[in-house]
C-alpha cells in the first residue's frame, strides 16, 4: 500500500468512526435521555440557571416531541422536531406511553415557539386550576402552603444570558431576597414555590397572582414555574401575535421528567470552575 493510500484509509476510518459515534449517540438521545441546560430563573429555587441535568424521554413514552433538536446558530442550522418527525404530529396516543403525575418538572416542546421549556406540571386534563392572591387553588380547593424561610442569592447577573434575578427586597446591597414557601399538592407532592411581591405581572394584561378559572381540556395539561412572579407558563395563554404566554400544553408536546440534576455552575461558562455548585452535583430534583 502506498503511503497516500495508506492515509486514505486511516482518514476513512476516522470519518466512519465519527459517523457511527454521531449515530449512537444520536440514537441514545432520541430514545433514553436529552441534556438539557436551565437558562432562567422561572424553576427558582428547584432548579437554578446553570443547571445541568438529563430529561428522561422514557418516563411517558414517545412521540413526534421525542426526536432530537439541532441547533447551530453560528452556521444558521436550527432543526426541531417537528423537522425530523413531523409526519408523526396529531398521533392519537404516544408509543409506550404513560401518564405524568401532578408535581412532575417536565420539559415540553412550545409549539408557536419551537422551544423547549421546563415546567412543574399542576393541573391534569378536567381540572379548574386558579391563583386566588398568590395561592394556588386546584378544583376550587386551596393547597396547602407552609412558611419555608427565604430563598437569598446575589444581585449579581446570571449566566450567559447575564440575567438579574427579582428581589422581595435587597439588603446589604446586594442580597436578593425572596419569599418561601412549602406547596403541598393533592396527590401530597411537596416542593418550594418563591414570591417576590404581591399582584406582579409578567405581562401587561395578566395579573398571575390572580387569574381566572382555567378549566384543563381532555389530552393537555397546566404548567406552573416555581419561582411565581418570574415565570410565564400556563397561566398566561399563548399569543402568537405577542409571542408570548405558554397556555394549556399538549400530551403530545411532552418530552420527558427531569429528575436529577447531573451538574451546575454559577458562571456564564461551564470552563469557569470556580463557579461550580459542587453542593448540587447529582441532586434529586423534587
Amino acid at each position: 500500500m502506498t503511503e497516500t493510500g495508506g492515509l486514505w484509509a486511516s482518514i476513512k476510518e476516522t470519518v466512519k468512526t465519527i459517523v457511527y459515534a454521531l449515530l449512537i449517540a444520536g440514537i441514545f438521545r432520541t430514545l433514553f435521555f436529552q441534556p438539557f441546560w436551565i437558562p432562567s430563573g422561572s424553576m427558582k429555587d428547584t432548579l437554578l440557571i446553570g443547571d445541568f441535568l438529563f430529561v428522561n424521554k422514557m418516563a411517558y413514552g414517545y412521540s413526534y416531541a421525542s426526536c432530537p433538536a439541532v441547533k447551530i446558530p453560528r452556521f444558521g442550522i436550527d432543526l426541531g422536531p417537528e423537522d425530523f418527525c413531523g409526519a408523526f404530529m396529531g398521533a392519537d396516543d404516544r408509543l409506550f406511553g404513560s401518564e405524568p403525575e401532578r408535581g412532575d418538572v417536565i420539559v415540553f416542546r412550545h409549539r408557536g415557539k419551537g422551544e423547549d421549556y421546563i415546567k412543574r406540571l399542576i393541573g391534569l386534563p378536567g381540572d379548574t386550576i386558579q391563583m386566588r392572591d398568590g395561592l394556588l387553588y386546584i378544583n376550587n380547593e386551596p393547597v396547602q402552603v407552609t412558611d419555608a424561610g427565604e430563598f437569598v442569592e446575589t444581585t449579581a447577573a446570571q449566566g450567559p444570558q447575564r440575567s438579574r434575578p427579582g428581589c422581595a427586597e435587597v439588603v446589604n446591597d446586594d442580597q436578593c431576597i425572596k419569599y418561601r414557601s412549602r406547596e403541598t399538592l393533592p396527590n401530597g407532592v411537596e416542593h418550594d414555590v418563591l414570591n417576590t411581591r404581591d399582584g406582579n405581572r409578567v405581562t401587561a394584561t395578566i395579573d398571575t397572582d390572580n387569574t381566572p378559572i382555567y378549566t384543563v381540556p381532555e389530552d393537555h395539561y397546566f404548567f406552573m414555574g416555581d419561582n411565581r412572579d418570574n415565570s410565564i407558563d400556563s397561566r398566561v395563554p399563548w399569543n402568537p401575535a405577542s409571542g408570548t404566554g405558554v397556555g394549556y400544553v399538549m400530551r403530545e408536546d411532552i418530552e420527558g421528567r427531569a429528575d436529577r440534576i447531573i451538574f451546575s455552575s454559577a458562571g456564564s461558562s461551564i470552563l469557569a470552575f470556580w463557579t461550580w455548585r459542587k453542593d448540587r452535583f447529582f441532586k434529586a430534583i423534587e
